[in-house]
């Protein structure tokens, strides 16, 4: 993997792993209701729990591309489609639910097994296979998910530590604002390399 396409990566991975979705939501409530030290499994499954997923989803739609090459081409267009639609929905969304607490912190196994039914998960990555394992290798594979288990790791901790803080500031428009409006730039921004 070339240094530009490795910094393409780096900025797609961060950029997918920060916005508010599903697990960043749930592991802000979960921090919230029950403190670092009691999400800390809630908080290792997700950030573990998606780069696993991605070494199977990465090796089955590498099968696929061998066996039907234009395959990759189609979920790269659909890939961006769906990166870009993303972008704007994050760039005009506006402030995150507030999480309703569970009587306790998801499990590791629970919050590992939760990527497998969230579609932003899938999306995810389906895209950053399609986008950034252009070699189809197992190599190339690993080259993701270990990007997006640290990446991913640093994520989950900080969603997990601001907690209730992360709502109050997004709770403020301006504020918001230029968050959604940044990590729509960053995911955009994270496509251009791949595809100059």
């Amino acid at each position: 993997m070339s240094p530009d396409v490795f910094l393409a990566l780096v900025v797609f991975a961060a950029s997918t792993v920060f916005t508010p979705g599903p697990n960043n939501l749930m592991l802000m409530a979960s921090g919230a209701n029950y403190g670092l030290r009691r999400s800390l499994p809630h908080l290792c499954g997700v950030a573990y729990g998606f780069p696993a997923m991605i070494v199977p989803v990465g090796l089955g739609v590498m099968q696929l591309f061998d066996l039907w090459p234009a395959s990759y081409t189609v979920l790269k267009i659909v890939s961006v489609l769906y990166l870009l639609w993303l972008a704007w929905k994050i760039a005009h969304a506006g402030a995150p639910k507030a999480a309703t607490a569970e009587s306790r912190p998801l499990t590791f196994l629970q919050a590992a097994a939760f990527q497998w039914v969230n579609p932003k998960a899938w999306s995810m990555a389906l895209g950053a296979i399609t986008l950034y394992a252009t070699g189809r290798d197992l190599g190339a594979v690993l080259w993701v998910a270990g990007t997006y288990a640290a990446i991913g790791t640093f994520s989950a901790l900080t969603w997990t530590v601001l907690g209730t803080g992360v709502r109050r500031l997004l709770a403020r428009p301006s504020r918001l604002r230029v968050f959604n409006w940044t990590m729509a730039a960053l995911l955009v921004a994270s496509m251009l390399p791949v595809l100059v």
